[in-house]
C-alpha cells in the first residue's frame, strides 16, 4: 500500500510539473550580435559620476541591463525622477543602433557613425523623424571606453536649430550592484 502510494505521489508530482512547464515559452536562441553590441553590454550593472545639462554639475546615476533575450541594453538614467531618460541599444541590420527616449520630449534615433577599441559614437539617422531646424534633440553622442570600470560620454545636443557645447560625463561602475536582468 505504501509503494503504490508514493508512486502516485511521484507520478502526480511529475505530471503537475509537466503541466506547468507547458505553458512557458521556450528561450529563444540569440541571434548572432555585432562586435559592437558585444562591447557595449559590458556595461550591465549601475555606474555614476557627475554630469552637466547646462545648469552646472548634477550626481547622475545609470543603469544598464540586457532585456528582450539578451537582444537590447536598456540604459536608465535619473531613475525616479522627473528628467528620467531611457535609451535603448540594439542591433539593426547587424549594426548598432540606439533609440533615446528624451527628457526634451522626443525620441532620436541614432546609428552607429564610428568606432574603434576606445570608442562608439552615434549620429542622428537619417529615418529619424525629428525636423532639425526646429525641434530641440540630442543630436549624437559619443560613449569612451577608458577601463573596465570607467567610461565617459558627450552629448552633441541642438537647441533652436543651434549646436550647444558639449559636456563629458565620467562615470565609475558602482561594485557590487548589479542591474536587474
Amino acid at each position: 500500500m505504501n509503494t503504490k502510494f508514493t508512486s502516485l505521489c511521484s507520478a502526480l508530482l511529475l505530471a503537475t510539473s509537466l503541466w506547468l512547464n507547458a505553458g512557458e515559452p521556450a528561450a529563444p536562441t540569440p541571434k548572432p550580435a555585432s562586435a559592437e553590441f558585444e562591447r557595449i553590454k559590458t556595461l550591465v550593472g549601475t555606474w555614476q559620476g557627475k554630469t552637466d545639462m547646462g545648469q552646472g554639475p548634477v550626481d547622475i546615476s545609470i543603469q544598464y541591463r540586457l532585456i528582450a533575450a539578451g537582444s537590447v541594453l536598456e540604459e536608465r538614467a535619473f531613475a525616479g525622477t522627473p528628467n528620467e531618460m531611457v535609451t535603448m541599444y540594439y542591433d539593426q541590420a547587424g549594426k548598432l543602433a540606439m533609440t533615446h527616449y528624451c527628457v526634451m520630449g522626443n525620441r532620436p534615433v541614432m546609428a552607429l557613425k564610428a568606432s574603434d577599441a576606445n570608442s562608439l559614437t552615434f549620429d542622428l539617422d537619417s529615418c529619424c523623424t525629428i525636423d532639425v531646424k526646429k525641434e530641440s534633440h540630442m543630436h549624437g553622442t559619443t560613449l569612451r571606453f577608458i577601463d573596465a570600470d570607467t567610461i565617459s560620454s558627450s552629448c552633441k545636443a541642438m537647441i533652436n536649430g543651434q549646436e550647444v557645447p558639449e559636456h563629458e560625463t565620467t562615470l565609475k561602475r558602482v561594485k557590487g550592484v548589479a542591474a536587474n536582468n
